[in-house]
């Protein structure tokens, strides 16, 4: 009887061994295919750890009492902790000492508190992590950018080494072990080999599923029909949605590193819907995604594609001017083809808006260790070896930002955990990355982002100096308060520097797309009105203004309204050459 209650368990434990096998051969054949590493962008150059270990040795040197007494004190905290536990163990109950440790959603399971083991882990973990950064900070370093790196790298190992990232010392995914039976550490296997076949031998884990969306089916559903397509963009325009309009059009010009669906994921939730429902002649950029072919494209490559991209809706709506949007590194280079055509003494554009626009990079914030001469020049590698940029260098340093988040998290929950990555169509954009030609993405690390000559003694291009005292249109600039990818006070210095008088900046509650993406339906986020002067500094700003309830979007939109001219018999799309979203947004990076 006892041995028939174990067959099932048995066969079970069987065909797991059987499908490990079979996934192992899988893994191994994947990873095989992976190329030669770059050592230069897998972590930071040794002119980096020369800075530390000299740091060391002179703090070691001038201030020998101090790190003594650190070390004394970490050792403290061990044997405290290591105390702490043993007691609890010898009383014969398996009841961890009290816990005054900070809250950590890492640590949401109740055994991190309750049980001797995971509680001496947790407490030790976090002592560990305390003691790493407190002698990070006490370094006595060369320079800020030195600090600033050492204080990444720093994070990037205590982040590393938690816990949670090992299944031995994870309750969560030592409970589901067992309650599946090992069936779900099957599932991440098979996740884990899912995501090393898809990226070619690299380890990146699926922060979505990609089967749950369809572009132009479930996400980036607007109405309407690509009129003008060129080797590099495709040029939607959208169906009016109002029986009048503003006879001045609205022309988009999404970042190029992602896709521009995300301004139209759901409909409850998409821009470009809204502003058509405002009554805008709306059209929107859809980038190509490079391929090696389009290594030498640069940035004078971009800018003549806005200025195209331009001259095809004024023909379209017979209008002299127009109003223009850039997103993030389209409004980047918005403001650099704004500068040039103020140097051509052309007038097109009525208004500018900027969404999340970094220009001028003075402060390079949480992309220091990534624009340090060493990690540029790895880039520069890899494009003398590809032609490209590639998406999955891009995608794995911008998760490397919130590691937690979107590496760690996720990677936990796919590969302990055995579960299917969410249908979530923010991740699902997210993960639908885009390579970067490499001349251009050379030009803008070398020449904006470490130069900063936009800002400073003029960027060259098309035959031009530019600055940004050229920019003189009205500008209204939005950032976010949380943004990590442009920090707003970055933002905010750039429109500062700007020539033009008419100057608006809102700033948004929340981060670098949540804050943008933020309708007033939702009712979520607030933003904040300050004052026009940009005489003071980005703080002065900040005390001036004023939070208000709800999305800025409507603020924005009389703002707009202002600029838009008469109203107009609504524009429908003539010529299609396909409907929206068109074919280049389906195209995906390898």
């Amino acid at each position: 009887m006892a041995r028939s209650s174990h067959a099932p368990t048995a066969r079970k434990l069987a065909e797991n061994i059987e499908r490990i096998e079979q996934l192992g051969h899988r893994l191994m054949a994947a990873f095989s295919e992976r190329g030669m590493p770059n050592p230069g962008v897998q972590g930071p150059g040794p002119d980096l750890m020369r800075a530390a270990a000299q740091g060391f040795v002179k703090t070691l040197t001038d201030q020998p009492a101090r790190m003594i007494e650190q070390q004394v004190n970490y050792w403290g905290e061990t044997l405290k902790n290591y105390a702490k536990a043993q007691a609890a163990l010898a009383k014969g109950q398996l009841t961890a000492p009290e816990d005054d440790s900070p809250a950590d959603r890492r640590f949401a399971n109740p055994l991190w508190q309750t049980h001797p083991y995971f509680n001496l882990v947790k407490k030790q973990y976090l002592t560990n992590a305390n003691a790493l950064r407190e002698a990070a900070a006490a370094l006595e370093l060369p320079d800020e950018i030195a600090r600033r790196r050492i204080t990444w790298l720093t994070n990037q190992i205590v982040d590393m080494l938690a816990p949670t990232n090992f299944l031995a010392t994870n309750p969560d995914a030592l409970e589901k072990a067992v309650a599946t039976e090992g069936e779900s550490l099957v599932r991440g296997l098979e996740n884990l080999v899912r995501d090393v076949e898809q990226n070619q031998g690299e380890m990146i884990v699926s922060l979505a599923d990609r089967n749950a969306f369809v572009v132009g089916e479930n996400v980036g559903t607007a109405p309407g029909s690509v009129v003008h397509r060129t080797p590099l963009f495709e040029l939607i325009q959208y169906a009016p949605t109002t029986e009048q309009v503003h006879a001045v059009p609205l022309l988009i010009f999404p970042p190029w590193i992602n896709k521009f669906y995300i301004l139209d994921l759901k409909p409850e939730n998409s821009l470009i819907r809204w502003l058509v429902s405002q009554g805008h002649t709306l059209f929107v950029v859809s980038w190509k995604n490079p391929g090696v072919e389009m290594a030498e494209t640069g940035m004078e490559d971009y800018v003549s594609a806005y200025l195209d991209a331009m001259d095809k809706v004024r023909e379209l709506t017979a209008q002299k001017k127009l109003n223009v949007v850039g997103y993030c590194i389209a409004g980047t280079t918005l403001s650099l083809t704004l500068a040039l055509l103020k140097k051509r003494g052309d007038d097109r554009v009525n208004s500018a808006t900027l969404f999340t626009a970094l220009t001028d990079f003075s402060d390079q914030g949480e992309f220091t260790t990534f624009l340090q001469d060493d990690f540029v020049n790895g880039i520069a590698e890899e494009i003398e070896r590809h032609g490209l940029m590639r998406a999955r260098l891009m995608s794995r340093t911008m998760s490397f930002l919130r590691a937690n988040d979107l590496v760690w998290g996720p990677a936990i929950r796919s590969y302990m955990l055995g579960e299917t990555p969410p249908a979530f169509d923010l991740l699902f954009w997210n993960g639908d990355s885009t390579n970067l030609p490499g001349k251009m993405a050379m030009q803008y690390l070398r020449g904006l982002c470490q130069r900063n000559g936009f800002a400073t003694d003029g960027f060259e291009l098309m035959g031009q100096t530019l600055t940004l005292g050229d920019v003189d249109v009205p500008v209204c600039a939005i950032a976010c308060e949380s943004d990590h990818i442009a920090p707003w006070k970055d933002c905010w210095r750039g429109v500062a520097r700007m020539g033009t008088k008419d100057k608006t900046f809102i700033l948004s509650e929340s981060g670098h797309i949540a804050g943008i993406v933020n309708p007033p339906s939702k009712k979520k986020y607030g933003h904040y009105i300050g004052s026009t002067d940009f005489g003071g500094d980005h703080a002065a700003w900040r005390e001036s203004a004023t939070l208000t309830p709800g999305s800025w979007w409507p603020h924005w939109a009389e703002w707009l309204a202002a600029r838009s001219g008469d109203i107009v018999e609504a524009r429908h799309p003539q010529d299609e050459i396909e409907p929206s979203p068109g074919s280049y947004v389906h195209e995906r990076a390898i």
